[in-house]
C-alpha cells in the first residue's frame, strides 16, 4: 500500500495526476442513430430538445441571413430554421419560419409546460413558442445600427449588422462583436463582462427555469459573462457574473441547465469547470476534470445525473466525449469520441436527456442529431 501511494505521489509530482485520473473513468456502453430523422433542410445542428411526447425540435443554422434594405436601415432574417418531429422521426412543421429573431440558431430547449423556447445568437434574442408554436414571449433585441462601409470609395453608412458578421467565430465562442447597443463589455458602468442590467444581450447561449417558472438566460458567447436572471412573464430580476476566473466569474459560458432541487449548473467553457449556483446567484461548488464544457443539461427521474460534452476546439478534432455525472459532481463515466461516423461526435452543442439513458445529441461539424441510448 505504501509502495502504491509513493508512485501516486511521484506520478503528480510529475504533473500527471489529471491525465491519470481521466483515463480511470470509466467507458459507457451506447447506441447511436443518427438516420431517424429527415431533416428538410441540412446544416450545422445547434439545438435539438423533446417535449413530454417524444416530439423532438431541431434548430439549425441552415445559411447565411438575408438582408433586406429598408428606408434607414438594413434588416437582417432568415440564415436558421426551426423543425419538429413526431416521435417516429417524421417531419411535422417548421417553426417561426420568418420570424424577426430567427438569424443564428445556438439552442432550443423545450420547458416542463411544452413550450420551445429558441436562443438566437445572431438577433441576440430569447423566444418562446407555446406547444402550438405561436409566438408567446420575447427577451432581447438586434443590436442598433453601427457605422460601416459599403465598399472603396464609398461613404460610411448606418447599417444594422448582426454580431456574426462582425469578425466573431460563430462556433469557438472567440470574439463576439459588442458593437453599439450589444449588450457587451463593460456595459453602462460595471466591471469588464457583466453587461448591461436587463436582457441586452449579447450572443446569448443558452436558456433554463426554475420549479416557479423563472427564467435564467446564459449571456456568454460574446463579451458579456453573466447569467440574468427574469420573472416567468419576462421582467429582469438581477444578474450575476463577469469575465474572470474566480468564483462566479466566467470565460465564455457555453450551456446552463438547472436540476428538480434548485441548483443551476453553467458550463464555463474557457475555465474548463462546470459552476453550481443557488437560484439567486450564490456559488456552491465546481466541477472539473470534464475538459472543455460545452453542451450540458440534467436527466428527469428519481437519481438526476449531469451530462457534459467536451466539445471539440475549433482548430482540433481531438475530445468529444460526452460525461456523466452525479450532482455531487462525481463522475460516473463517459462515452463517445470525436469524429464523422456514427457514434462519433462533432462539436456537440446540444444535450437532451429526459431519462439517464435516452439522449439527443446535436452536432455542428456533422450537420445531424443522433439518438443515442446509454446501455444499462
Amino acid at each position: 500500500m505504501r509502495r502504491l501511494l509513493n508512485v501516486f505521489v511521484a506520478v503528480a509530482a510529475l504533473g500527471l495526476g489529471a491525465s491519470l485520473f481521466a483515463q480511470s473513468v470509466p467507458e459507457i456502453n451506447y447506441d447511436a442513430n443518427a438516420d431517424i430523422l429527415s431533416l428538410p433542410s441540412f446544416g450545422e445542428v445547434a439545438g435539438v430538445a423533446t417535449n413530454s411526447k417524444g416530439h423532438v425540435f431541431v434548430y439549425a443554422r441552415t445559411g447565411h441571413a438575408a438582408a433586406t434594405l429598408g428606408d434607414e436601415r438594413t434588416f437582417y432574417h432568415g440564415g436558421s430554421r426551426l423543425f419538429q418531429f413526431d416521435p417516429a422521426g417524421k417531419f411535422v412543421k417548421e417553426i417561426g419560419q420568418g420570424v424577426y429573431s430567427v438569424n443564428f440558431a445556438q439552442q432550443v430547449r423545450v420547458d416542463p409546460q411544452d413550450n420551445v423556447w429558441i436562443v438566437d445568437a445572431g438577433s441576440n434574442m430569447v423566444v418562446k413558442f407555446d406547444a402550438d408554436g405561436r409566438l408567446q414571449l420575447v427577451l432581447g433585441r438586434k443590436p442598433e445600427n453601427i457605422t460601416l462601409r459599403t465598399g472603396p470609395g464609398m461613404p460610411a453608412r448606418q447599417i444594422d449588422v448582426p454580431p456574426e458578421g462582425r469578425g466573431a467565430t460563430a462556433e469557438a465562442g472567440r470574439g463576439g462583436g459588442a458593437g453599439r447597443g450589444g449588450g457587451g463589455g463593460r456595459g453602462n458602468a460595471g466591471a469588464p463582462g457583466t453587461g448591461i442590467p436587463g436582457d441586452n444581450f449579447n450572443r446569448p447561449s443558452d436558456v433554463t427555469w426554475d420549479r416557479a417558472g423563472n427564467i435564467y438566460v446564459a449571456d456568454g458567447y460574446g463579451n458579456n459573462n453573466r447569467i440574468a436572471k427574469f420573472t416567468k412573464e419576462g421582467n429582469f430580476q438581477k444578474s450575476w457574473g463577469q469575465t474572470g476566473s474566480g468564483q462566479g466569474q466566467f470565460n465564455q459560458i457555453r450551456g446552463i441547465a438547472a436540476d428538480a432541487a434548485g441548483n443551476l449548473y453553467v458550463a464555463d467553457a474557457g475555465n474548463k469547470r462546470i459552476q453550481v449556483f443557488d437560484g439567486e446567484g450564490t456559488f456552491k461548488s465546481q466541477i472539473t476534470g470534464i475538459g472543455t464544457p460545452q453542451a450540458i443539461c440534467v436527466s428527469g427521474g428519481a437519481t438526476p445525473y449531469l451530462f457534459s460534452s467536451n466539445s471539440n476546439d475549433p482548430e482540433s478534432i481531438e475530445n468529444g466525449e460526452i460525461y456523466k455525472i452525479r450532482p455531487t459532481g462525481q463522475i460516473v463515466g463517459k462515452f463517445g469520441k470525436a469524429g464523422k461516423l456514427p457514434k462519433e461526435f462533432g462539436i456537440v452543442n446540444a444535450i437532451d436527456c429526459r431519462t439517464e439513458n435516452d439522449l439527443w445529441v446535436g452536432e455542428i461539424w456533422n450537420w445531424r442529431a443522433q439518438k443515442v441510448t446509454l446501455r444499462r
